[in-house]
């Protein structure tokens, strides 16, 4: 099964098609020059824009006196809530302090302390101080300004800009051998086509424009997580969306990407406040106000919901050296008439990250050959139920070059394409209710009867069908199947747990210790199954 779309008018080849230009995908490609293998890399708007450059918190590796990767792996457990594998965890952790290491002797700056290292910050979840900065609240700038600097001077990585990876190309023994794209104004590539490759690799980042209010850029649309599942692979924890506890709030009206406030600013000595001003996170849990995401998003609700009010209240007046510290975070908060240093900011949970993906091994390998996966189109099982603070980052770049290795010692021979008929198409209208009727039934707090209420909302949705192969299309496309794919397993899984939390099933219960796994076949029928954690 794919997209709709006009004949492919171009054509093109590569080693390895890289599907992203955030952490992952730029790790990724780098490391296949190193292993001398030819990369084309695809990104849908500008190569330095996406998911990473928004990034305000930092990256988690044990790299201070004292810390190990051990601690750093009992916290991302903790976090994990009992559904991270533990083989992934040991990677990431353990395989984390090199790849910062290298990523410093790229060229990336972090900041430093008066004395010259550099400055480790703690951040929810974390018992030690192991979070790298750059500039402050601007690591993901950082880290792509230095990633992209490399990739833009290896002259065997070819870029294509504002292009839509639409679906995965298959051989005739089931193995991916490339993509269709759709290229926007950019010459005799105009339209769609086909990259052909050994081997491709999805690095698209997150899904939160799948909501009405996500702290993901606008072309955050879950693309190539879509993508891998048309194709045959399968998706594992996507119950599991992390609500950013801290999201600047505005007012409902405003839809899409809203200002991050991080959680460093809770780091630095900021305090959540109710609107009786009392600091409700004390007595909720021993980290209080630095507990993790999934807790403090939680209680703001309920705060929220015993207030009546859309909002709680982040007190940073007394952060020291607030405008200097967190000259991002201070702009925003000023561009919407808020001044951190005399006022307190409106705060209010928002998507933020998916801790689900699509399934891969330790090597990012999917369940269909030739597809692989890395950052947070992945789910490797290092997250669990929820995602540690910072460890995101530190993913991208640990799987990305752990793909690029394995790619290197077992790429077959370039296969030809075997292009389907059967197709499928949604009206770009069907996206504004689809997001209102996830944030309403699919959100922080969910129940049987929200989520089949919203299953029936993307019931009727799917009925409203197009056949103009566009942009819009497409996407809308994409986030039905990705909501779809959310509902369906939030509905199975009877039991609060991490970041999803059922109002009908306040308890974890040790019966849910499994990873719930989804795909579709080939007619559109979805399957779902239990899967023991390793």
């Amino acid at each position: 099964m794919r997209l709709l779309t006009g004949k492919p008018g171009w054509s093109t080849s590569a080693d390895v098609v890289v599907i992203g230009s955030g952490v992952a995908g730029l790790t990724t490609a780098l490391n296949l020059r190193s292993h001398g293998l030819s990369v084309l890399l695809v990104t849908k708007a500008r190569i330095d824009e996406g998911s990473t450059k928004w990034a305000q918190g930092g990256i988690a590796a044990a790299l201070g006196p004292g810390d190990t990767p051990d601690q750093h792996k009992k916290d991302t457990l903790i976090a994990g809530a009992g559904l991270c594998d533990s083989k992934a965890v040991d990677v990431l952790v353990s395989e984390g302090p090199e790849a910062v290491r290298k990523l410093i002797a790229q060229g990336a700056v972090f900041d430093k302390s008066e004395t010259g290292e550099i400055a480790l910050t703690r951040e929810g979840g974390h018992l030690r101080d192991r979070i790298l900065h750059a500039g402050g609240d601007a690591t993901g700038a950082e880290v792509s300004r230095a990633l992209l600097t490399a990739v833009k001077s290896d002259k065997g990585i070819e870029i294509i800009e504002h292009a839509l990876a639409i679906d995965a190309l298959k051989s005739k023994t089931g193995r991916v051998c490339g993509v269709l794209l759709h290229v926007i104004g950019a010459g005799s590539r105009d339209g769609v086509g086909s990259a052909l490759a050994r081997a491709v690799v999805v690095a698209t980042g997150g899904l939160g424009q799948v909501y009405s209010q996500t702290t993901n850029p606008a072309v955050s649309t879950g693309d190539g997580v879509a993508l891998a599942l048309r194709a045959g692979a399968k998706v594992a924890d996507v119950e599991f969306i992390q609500f950013h506890p801290t999201v600047l709030w505005r007012d409902l009206a405003n839809r899409g990407q809203q200002p991050l406030i991080s959680e460093a600013v809770r780091g630095e000595g900021a305090i959540l406040l109710n609107h009786k001003n009392e600091q409700f996170m004390v007595g909720k849990h021993p980290q209080a106000d630095l507990a993790p995401r999934d807790v403090v998003s939680k209680e703001i609700f309920n705060q929220m919901q015993q207030s009546g009010q859309p909002f709680v209240w982040l007190d940073a007046t007394r952060v020291k050296d607030f405008q200097s510290r967190f000259p991002t975070i201070y702009a925003s908060c000023k561009a919407n008439g808020i001044d951190p240093l005399k006022e307190k900011i409106p705060v209010a949970p928002a998507s933020h990250y998916a801790s689900g993906g699509v399934k891969v091994d330790l090597n990012g390998q999917s369940s269909v050959a030739g597809l692989y996966i890395c950052g947070e189109s992945a789910c490797t099982g290092a997250h669990g139920a929820n995602r540690l603070a910072s460890n995101s980052l530190l993913e991208g770049l640990v799987f990305g070059t752990r793909i690029a290795a394995a790619l290197a010692k077992q790429l077959p021979a370039q296969e030809e394409p075997v292009y389907e008929s059967k197709t499928t198409l949604l009206d770009p209208k069907i996206v504004l209710p689809l997001q209102i009727s996830m944030s309403e039934g699919a959100g922080v707090m969910r129940s049987e009867s929200s989520l089949r209420k919203t299953l029936q909302t993307l019931n009727e949705l799917s009925k409203l069908t197009s056949t103009e192969p566009q942009i819009e299309s497409w996407e809308a496309s994409n986030l039905h199947l990705l909501a779809t794919a959310i509902v369906q397993s939030a509905l199975i899984r009877k039991e609060s747990r991490g970041s999803h939390w059922r109002s009908d099933y306040p308890q974890s219960s040790d019966s849910w210790l499994s990873r719930i796994t989804t795909e579709i076949d080939e007619s559109g029928n979805w399957k779902s199954d239990l899967e023991p954690i390793q």
